[in-house]
């Protein structure tokens, strides 16, 4: 695979795209939703409702906080995690205005319409 060049696209779209890197994977939203359900710092127990081991939960949350969406505080033997709230805020922003900037054109994609 080729190296990407980050240097050809701007802050927003190399954010956008670690955001959706962080978030693309089924556990990540697993953890992300059992975190939201817990509404309070998780210690250690992440690893008992996923069907995945440890390293694996670990390398997870590793992305995860990586991005900055969760917050990982270490209490004794076990790191405590939870919801990063600023950056949960910047990420819902930032998808919800890439989302909103759609306007759908009917006629595009239609077999005699002129695309792009």
């Amino acid at each position: 695979m080729g190296i990407t060049k980050t240097e050809n696209f701007t802050p927003s779209q190399i954010r956008i795209a670690q955001l959706a890197k962080a978030i693309g994977h089924p556990a990540r939203i697993a953890i992300l939703q059992y975190l939201i359900s817990c509404n309070s710092c998780v210690c250690g127990d992440i690893v008992d409702v996923l069907p995945l081991a440890q390293a694996t939960v670990s390398q997870h949350l590793k992305e995860l906080k990586d991005a900055g969406i969760i917050k990982g505080e270490i209490s004794g033997a076990k790191t405590c995690y939870c919801i990063n709230e600023v950056v949960w805020e910047e990420t819902a922003s930032i998808f919800n205005g890439l989302l909103n900037s759609y306007h759908s054109i009917n006629e595009c994609c239609a077999p005699d319409a002129a695309c792009c």
